[in-house]
């Protein structure tokens, strides 16, 4: 999705646009490409905001193929902090579809645009430069069926995932590699469909349970098209869901509500669980470099990737994209460096939200300063709040859907409906 969403707006900028992709993009369904695609997804706020603004009317297009529009919190039932937060009507919609039908239209709408061209099965071997400018990219086909090639380009955008070769590309051309950034998680999940029905969950299209430092699981259910529910169990630090139908079904048991275990109970699974190991969040500090070559530049998980769990990684890749969009409306010259420390700004409250809401959980004592005690006190109370007040749940949303800086929630008409209601 980084690289669809980047190729997009790059479009309004070149003659010219080639896709390089390693995998067979024939179907429409899950691909090797994209390990997380058999799990779930979640498109915040943002990313469904710029999503829409990149393609104008993809949503209707995805709902008329079964995607499910929800309030989001009227349809929604959010397990934080210890309770529920309410559910009324806030007028919110949230757009909830798996990550193959979105991928499928997203790449349909950008292969109509003209002079946009697909080189499908095929790997990016390296980068081609000329006195420290990238001037295009060595690929090859997958299958060795055929010779390699230089695509020459004024610019060459890694989206390549976690993965990225970029920092060897880089200590190749003379160039330092960027710092890394690592918070180990030791994540375990397991992912199940099961045939949605109305009565379910209270009439909520959607459900999530968050962990905390004694509960160490969390749980995501999504409606999808279909008629389906795609449900995501996770486990930290080497906990994980087992993949067996008893056993994915017992550790439904373990969590504070018993909602998630009368859901499994009763609704009827499609298929066996299939489950996933993430082992650290990672970021790479593309943004404090000095020097970096013109004509080459980085984004999406190549950046920095994210615990799925908090359903970060598209909606971030949709607001470099539009980063990407103002950097190239104010020229090429610069382009990377302009371009890592403007995306900074969303990729620094993502990062927080997800690595630092982990090295929380995982060691809670760690930091017992006053001001993250502080920090830590507040947050419980705006959770106590939000269960009856839907202007402190909507504050709250706003920040993890990417929409508002952290310190929103301080602001006075938050922080006094906070301290009385919480």
């Amino acid at each position: 999705m980084g690289g669809l969403l980047a190729a997009r707006v790059v479009h309004d900028h070149f003659d010219e646009v080639v896709l390089v992709e390693r995998d067979d993009l024939s179907g429409s369904g899950h691909r090797k490409g994209v390990p997380q695609g058999r799990h779930t997804h979640a498109l915040l706020a943002r990313g469904g905001q710029t999503i829409e603004r990149l393609f104008p009317g993809i949503t209707g297009e995805l709902v008329a193929e079964g995607a499910v529009l929800a309030d989001a919190l009227a349809d929604a039932r959010r397990f934080i902090g210890g309770g529920y937060y309410c559910r009324q009507p806030c007028g919110r919609k949230g757009l909830l579809v798996g990550r193959p039908l979105l991928e499928t239209h997203v790449r349909h709408r950008l292969l109509a645009l003209p002079n946009l061209r697909l080189r499908s099965e095929h790997d990016a071997l390296g980068l081609v430069s000329d006195g420290g400018r990238v001037t295009g990219a060595r690929i090859a086909p997958v299958r060795g069926t055929g010779p390699g090639q230089t695509i020459s380009a004024d610019l060459v955008v890694d989206a390549t995932g976690r993965g990225s070769k970029a920092s060897a590309w880089l200590t190749a051309m003379g160039y330092d590699p960027p710092e890394e950034e690592e918070v180990k998680i030791g994540l375990g999940y397991a992912t199940r469909y099961y045939r949605r029905r109305p009565e379910h969950l209270g009439g909520a299209k959607t459900m999530m349970i968050t962990p905390t430092p004694t509960t160490l699981r969390a749980a995501i259910v999504l409606a999808q098209e279909g008629e389906r529910w795609i449900m995501t169990l996770v486990g930290y630090d080497g906990s994980r869901p087992p993949a067996d139908d008893a056993g994915f079904v017992e550790f439904t048991r373990g969590y504070p509500t018993q909602d998630l275990y009368d859901l499994v109970r009763s609704a009827e699974p499609l298929g066996d669980p299939v489950p996933a190991t993430f082992p650290a969040n990672r970021r790479r500090r593309y943004e404090r470099l000095t020097r970096f070559p013109e004509g080459f530049l980085v984004t999406g998980d190549a950046i920095c990737s994210f615990n799925p769990m908090y359903g970060q990684g598209m909606s971030v890749a949709a607001a470099e994209a539009d980063a990407l969009a103002e950097c190239c409306r104010e020229g090429l010259e610069g382009l990377a460096l302009r371009f890592f420390r403007r995306s900074t700004e969303v990729v620094d409250i993502a990062w927080a939200l997800a690595a630092g809401n982990d090295s929380r959980l995982l060691h809670p004592g760690a930091d017992r300063s006053a001001r993250t005690r502080l920090l830590q006190w507040y947050m419980r109370r705006l959770h106590v709040a939000a269960r009856r007040d839907p202007v402190a749940a909507l504050a709250f949303l706003s920040v993890a859907g990417l929409l508002a800086p952290p310190s929103s929630v301080f602001r006075p008409r938050i922080a006094v409906r906070v301290l009385r209601g919480g």
